[in-house]
């Protein structure tokens, strides 16, 4: 079998991608994250109005065209508002996904590779920043700092950067002792060179579900402290300030509130559902257990 042959095949390296799509949560996880990647491309070179732009004329005006999720109090095109929205979710997204990776990754090696002193210290710290919740700090940290999307994006990324680093910890120690780690050091690798050749892809699959998680509750962290005043400011797109702002007339327009409800909760749906599928898809014991079953379904003979 040669070097392509085994990339293509579904139990090669990347036959968790192929696993992946096989699955009904994986496949509709990465439609709804698609979906929203392009929506905010999409949304970054072009939207139906300007999201920004004030039309008294046409405030309140019920879905249709041209307006074809309707407009709010100050007549801005609603649809407009939610694709720019799109572009702010996705920038918080993957900011905080890339805190939350490389704080993680340092977090965990130092608690797996170090000497015996600092790993323990490391433990410590980690099971102190665990116990506050990624919401509370993000609110702690927006509170001193004041309201910005960099904030938000630092403060969930180093909240969720905790727990990649006490799930993935224990992969690396258990890595750590294999034999291909062992023939590295044998062949002259310095420990920064086995991290990066040997222990982190073979832990990637972990750093991925995790970073899925981390991401919804990114997006999560964003609406709320949005709606908060936290968050993104008022002359930004966003939906949980959007969803703040027509909050005040669920009571005469119910519809208005529906579109940054119903875009807030699909991407975290999407998200979580794309978490699910790559924990089934990259996890061994899954889907030995998912083969085994389907192997004892008696077949229907003609």
């Amino acid at each position: 079998m040669n070097a392509r042959t085994a990339r293509r095949a579904p139990g090669g390296r990347w036959g968790w991608l192929h696993r992946l799509t096989q699955l009904t949560t994986g496949r509709v996880g990465l439609t709804i994250f698609a979906a929203v990647g392009l929506t905010a491309l999409v949304a970054a070179l072009w939207t139906p109005f300007d999201p920004q732009q004030v039309d008294i004329a046409n405030r309140w005006a019920p879905p249709g065209w041209p307006h074809l999720l309707g407009t709010d109090a100050t007549g801005r095109d609603i649809l407009s508002l939610i694709m720019a929205g799109a572009v702010t979710t996705v920038w918080v997204a993957l900011g905080a996904g890339l805190v939350a990776t490389l704080i993680g990754i340092v977090l965990a090696s130092l608690g797996a590779l170090t000497a015996r002193w600092l790993r323990e210290t490391v433990a410590v710290l980690v099971d102190i920043l665990i116990a506050f919740p990624v919401l509370l700090i993000a609110m702690m940290v927006s509170a001193v700092w004041g309201g910005s999307l960099w904030v938000v994006i630092v403060a969930v990324g180093i909240g969720f950067g905790v727990n990649i680093a006490r799930v993935t910890r224990p992969e690396l120690r258990r890595v750590l002792h294999s034999e291909f780690v062992l023939a590295g050091r044998a062949a002259g690798l310095t420990p920064l060179q086995n991290l990066l050749h040997h222990l982190l892809p073979n832990v990637a699959p972990v750093f991925i579900v995790q970073l899925s998680w981390g991401m919804a509750v990114a997006v999560l962290a964003e609406a709320g402290l949005s709606y908060l005043g936290f968050g993104a400011p008022v002359t930004q797109p966003s939906w949980g300030v959007l969803l703040s702002e027509l909050q005040a007339y669920i009571t005469v327009h119910p519809l208005s509130v529906v579109w940054p409800g119903l875009a807030i909760t699909l991407t975290v749906l999407g998200l979580n559902l794309l978490g699910d599928g790559l924990r089934e898809a990259t996890d061994p014991t899954l889907t030995r257990r998912g083969n085994a079953a389907r192997a004892h379904v008696p077949e229907v003979v003609a």
